[in-house]
């Protein structure tokens, strides 16, 4: 599998395009997926991940209110929702719930470099670019 911490951070910083992450994703085996899915998880909750954040990241994963990951995304708990949304094992939920996980990683992240890292940071993700070597694949 390809270096999935890159990929997710392209993805959220819109240096890969969704289409090309989804197709990414769908070649995943099932395995691959979950472990994917729970990673985007841990980065979304690295990045602090607010329940505010649900909303902006649901229009930007084009979901509607109505998708199980949209709506486990404003409820409850975001460290508890997120990792609801990464469980879900429907293969259209999964879909969903990958879309959904990148839009929360590039709404909260957006926020962490504002505030944390707009004068420059260690974070090696914060540094990538469309360079990558792994972008043109």
């Amino acid at each position: 599998m390809a270096d999935p911490y890159i990929i997710l951070n392209e993805l959220a910083q819109e240096l890969r395009p969704m289409s090309q992450g989804i197709e990414w994703f769908e070649g995943l085996s099932t395995e691959e997926q979950s472990y994917t899915l729970r990673l985007l998880s841990h980065f979304c909750i690295q990045a602090r991940a607010t329940a505010e954040d649900g909303p902006e990241s649901v229009r930007r994963a084009g979901l509607r209110a109505t998708h199980t990951p949209a709506v486990l995304i404003t409820r409850g708990r975001i460290d508890q929702q997120l990792g609801k949304i990464a469980g879900l094992t429907p293969h259209d939920e999964r879909l969903k719930s990958f879309r959904l996980l990148i839009a929360v990683l590039a709404v909260a992240d957006e926020r962490r470099r504002e505030r944390f890292c707009s004068d420059g940071c260690g974070h090696a993700w914060h540094r990538l670019s469309v360079d990558t070597p792994e972008a043109s694949t």
